[in-house]
Protein backbone atom coordinates (compact mmCIF):
# COMPACT_ATOMS: atom_id res chain seq x y z
CA UNK A 1 0.00 0.00 0.00
CA UNK A 2 1.27 3.54 -0.82
CA UNK A 3 1.53 6.15 2.46
CA UNK A 4 -1.47 7.77 1.36
CA UNK A 5 -3.82 4.29 1.07
CA UNK A 6 -2.23 3.26 4.97
CA UNK A 7 -3.03 6.93 6.73
CA UNK A 8 -6.46 6.97 4.71
CA UNK A 9 -6.80 3.73 6.20
CA UNK A 10 -6.24 5.16 10.00
CA UNK A 11 -7.95 8.05 9.27
CA UNK A 12 -11.35 6.05 8.22
CA UNK A 13 -10.31 3.41 11.39
CA UNK A 14 -10.30 6.67 13.80
CA UNK A 15 -13.72 8.23 12.70
CA UNK A 16 -15.33 4.77 12.81
CA UNK A 17 -13.58 4.57 16.47
CA UNK A 18 -14.82 8.09 17.99
CA UNK A 19 -18.67 8.16 15.99
CA UNK A 20 -19.91 11.35 14.04
CA UNK A 21 -20.51 13.72 16.97
CA UNK A 22 -17.30 13.49 18.63
CA UNK A 23 -14.65 16.97 18.75
CA UNK A 24 -11.55 17.10 16.47
CA UNK A 25 -8.71 19.34 16.59
CA UNK A 26 -10.25 21.21 13.55
CA UNK A 27 -12.27 24.05 15.61
CA UNK A 28 -16.13 23.59 14.88
CA UNK A 29 -15.77 20.33 13.20
CA UNK A 30 -17.29 17.16 14.55
CA UNK A 31 -15.78 14.07 13.19
CA UNK A 32 -18.85 13.94 10.74
CA UNK A 33 -17.89 17.30 9.35
CA UNK A 34 -14.24 15.67 8.89
CA UNK A 35 -15.64 13.06 7.18
CA UNK A 36 -17.79 15.24 4.91
CA UNK A 37 -14.77 17.69 4.05
CA UNK A 38 -12.48 14.42 3.05
CA UNK A 39 -15.52 12.90 0.84
CA UNK A 40 -16.09 16.94 -0.76
CA UNK A 41 -12.79 17.13 -1.33
CA UNK A 42 -12.02 14.04 -3.35
CA UNK A 43 -15.39 13.95 -5.25
CA UNK A 44 -16.47 17.33 -6.14
CA UNK A 45 -13.55 19.74 -6.17
CA UNK A 46 -16.03 22.59 -7.52
CA UNK A 47 -18.77 22.31 -4.30
CA UNK A 48 -14.88 22.27 -2.21
CA UNK A 49 -13.65 25.19 -3.28
CA UNK A 50 -15.08 27.33 -0.08
CA UNK A 51 -12.17 25.24 1.69
CA UNK A 52 -9.92 27.49 0.08
CA UNK A 53 -11.60 30.85 -1.43
CA UNK A 54 -13.32 32.43 1.60
CA UNK A 55 -16.16 33.80 -0.83
CA UNK A 56 -17.62 30.24 -1.70
CA UNK A 57 -17.12 29.23 1.78
CA UNK A 58 -21.16 29.11 2.83
CA UNK A 59 -21.81 27.34 -0.16
CA UNK A 60 -19.28 24.44 0.41
CA UNK A 61 -20.41 24.63 4.04
CA UNK A 62 -24.34 23.90 2.88
CA UNK A 63 -23.03 20.96 0.72
CA UNK A 64 -21.41 19.73 3.29
CA UNK A 65 -24.86 19.76 6.03
CA UNK A 66 -26.54 18.66 3.00
CA UNK A 67 -24.19 15.74 2.39
CA UNK A 68 -24.68 14.34 5.86
CA UNK A 69 -28.00 14.45 5.26
CA UNK A 70 -28.01 12.24 2.45
CA UNK A 71 -25.24 10.13 3.64
CA UNK A 72 -25.04 7.88 6.77
CA UNK A 73 -21.97 8.45 9.02
CA UNK A 74 -20.73 4.91 8.55
CA UNK A 75 -21.82 5.01 5.10
CA UNK A 76 -19.67 8.24 4.11
CA UNK A 77 -16.36 6.88 6.37
CA UNK A 78 -16.67 3.56 3.87
CA UNK A 79 -17.21 5.10 0.97
CA UNK A 80 -13.57 7.44 1.60
CA UNK A 81 -12.02 3.76 2.35
CA UNK A 82 -12.80 2.69 -0.99
CA UNK A 83 -10.43 5.50 -2.18
CA UNK A 84 -10.84 8.62 -4.67
CA UNK A 85 -13.02 8.37 -7.74
CA UNK A 86 -10.96 6.55 -11.15
CA UNK A 87 -12.54 10.11 -12.98
CA UNK A 88 -11.31 12.65 -10.37
CA UNK A 89 -7.88 14.21 -9.92
CA UNK A 90 -6.58 11.89 -7.55
CA UNK A 91 -7.78 8.78 -9.95
CA UNK A 92 -6.11 10.21 -13.10
CA UNK A 93 -2.87 11.88 -12.59
CA UNK A 94 0.12 9.03 -11.59
CA UNK A 95 0.98 9.98 -8.03
CA UNK A 96 -1.62 12.93 -7.25
CA UNK A 97 -3.17 10.52 -4.50
CA UNK A 98 0.40 9.92 -2.68
CA UNK A 99 1.20 13.65 -3.22
CA UNK A 100 -2.02 15.46 -2.29
CA UNK A 101 -3.28 13.07 0.21
CA UNK A 102 -0.30 11.48 1.99
CA UNK A 103 -0.25 14.58 4.90
CA UNK A 104 -3.54 15.56 4.41
CA UNK A 105 -4.88 11.89 5.87
CA UNK A 106 -1.93 11.81 8.31
CA UNK A 107 -2.92 15.47 9.89
CA UNK A 108 -6.44 14.54 9.84
CA UNK A 109 -6.19 10.83 11.36
CA UNK A 110 -4.60 13.40 14.08
CA UNK A 111 -6.99 14.92 14.07
CA UNK A 112 -9.21 12.98 15.12
CA UNK A 113 -7.12 10.49 17.46
CA UNK A 114 -6.04 13.81 19.88
CA UNK A 115 -9.29 14.89 20.30
CA UNK A 116 -10.74 12.01 20.87
CA UNK A 117 -8.03 10.14 23.13
CA UNK A 118 -7.34 7.46 20.92
CA UNK A 119 -3.27 6.39 20.62
CA UNK A 120 -1.65 6.62 17.40
CA UNK A 121 -1.77 3.55 14.83
CA UNK A 122 1.54 1.19 14.62
CA UNK A 123 3.54 1.84 11.10
CA UNK A 124 6.03 0.68 9.47
CA UNK A 125 9.87 1.07 10.00
CA UNK A 126 10.00 3.95 6.86
CA UNK A 127 7.40 6.18 8.30
CA UNK A 128 9.70 8.38 10.27
CA UNK A 129 11.97 9.47 7.55
CA UNK A 130 8.64 9.97 5.40
CA UNK A 131 7.37 11.87 7.51
CA UNK A 132 10.87 13.88 7.65
CA UNK A 133 11.11 14.32 4.57
CA UNK A 134 7.57 15.92 4.11
CA UNK A 135 8.91 18.07 7.11
CA UNK A 136 11.32 19.59 5.39
CA UNK A 137 9.70 20.35 2.50
CA UNK A 138 6.26 21.93 4.18
CA UNK A 139 7.66 23.70 7.12
CA UNK A 140 9.56 26.17 5.07
CA UNK A 141 6.41 27.38 3.18
CA UNK A 142 4.01 26.92 5.98
CA UNK A 143 5.82 28.97 8.54
CA UNK A 144 7.35 31.29 7.02
CA UNK A 145 4.88 34.05 8.29
CA UNK A 146 5.51 33.31 12.47
CA UNK A 147 6.81 36.09 14.46
CA UNK A 148 10.74 34.76 14.51
CA UNK A 149 12.15 31.99 13.00
CA UNK A 150 11.98 29.18 13.74
CA UNK A 151 14.68 25.17 13.55
CA UNK A 152 12.44 22.30 13.17
CA UNK A 153 14.21 19.55 14.87
CA UNK A 154 14.32 15.61 14.93
CA UNK A 155 14.12 14.79 18.24
CA UNK A 156 17.39 12.85 18.80
CA UNK A 157 18.54 13.54 15.49
CA UNK A 158 19.95 17.03 15.98
CA UNK A 159 21.84 16.70 11.97
CA UNK A 160 17.95 16.72 11.02
CA UNK A 161 16.57 20.35 11.40
CA UNK A 162 15.15 22.70 8.86
CA UNK A 163 14.60 26.35 9.24
CA UNK A 164 11.49 28.44 8.74
CA UNK A 165 11.45 32.73 8.50
CA UNK A 166 13.83 34.87 8.70
CA UNK A 167 15.52 37.36 11.66
CA UNK A 168 17.74 37.11 14.05
CA UNK A 169 14.94 35.40 17.09
CA UNK A 170 15.20 31.98 16.92
CA UNK A 171 12.92 29.13 18.80
CA UNK A 172 13.91 25.57 18.08
CA UNK A 173 11.19 22.92 17.79
CA UNK A 174 12.00 19.66 18.47
CA UNK A 175 9.85 16.09 18.10
CA UNK A 176 9.31 13.78 15.90
CA UNK A 177 8.34 14.23 12.90
CA UNK A 178 4.90 13.64 12.93
CA UNK A 179 4.67 15.76 15.65
CA UNK A 180 6.42 18.55 13.75
CA UNK A 181 3.90 17.98 10.79
CA UNK A 182 1.00 18.46 13.17
CA UNK A 183 2.64 21.58 14.44
CA UNK A 184 3.56 23.05 11.45
CA UNK A 185 -0.23 22.75 9.82
CA UNK A 186 -1.52 24.99 12.77
CA UNK A 187 -2.16 22.24 15.79
CA UNK A 188 0.13 23.12 18.09
CA UNK A 189 -1.25 22.60 21.28
CA UNK A 190 -1.85 19.16 20.37
CA UNK A 191 1.60 18.34 18.88
CA UNK A 192 4.32 16.79 21.51
CA UNK A 193 6.98 19.20 20.80
CA UNK A 194 9.14 21.44 22.91
CA UNK A 195 10.27 24.65 22.63
CA UNK A 196 13.86 25.95 22.97
CA UNK A 197 14.69 29.64 22.68
CA UNK A 198 15.08 32.75 24.56
CA UNK A 199 12.47 32.96 26.81
CA UNK A 200 10.90 36.42 24.44
CA UNK A 201 11.18 34.42 21.47
CA UNK A 202 9.33 31.56 23.06
CA UNK A 203 6.39 34.07 24.38
CA UNK A 204 5.77 35.68 20.43
CA UNK A 205 5.74 32.50 18.70
CA UNK A 206 2.84 30.96 21.67
CA UNK A 207 1.00 34.03 21.29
Amino acid sequence: MSRAQTERAHLCDALLSVGPAAPTLCEGWTAHDLAAHVWLRENEQLSALGFVVPALKQRTDERMTQLKRQLQYVELVELIRQGPPRLSVFGLVPGADEAANSVEYLIHGMDVRRAGGLPEPERDGGFLDWAWSRVSKVAPLVLHKAPVAQVLEWDGRPDASVRAGRGNRIVTVIGRPDELLLYSFGRRGAAEVRLVGLDEAVAALRA
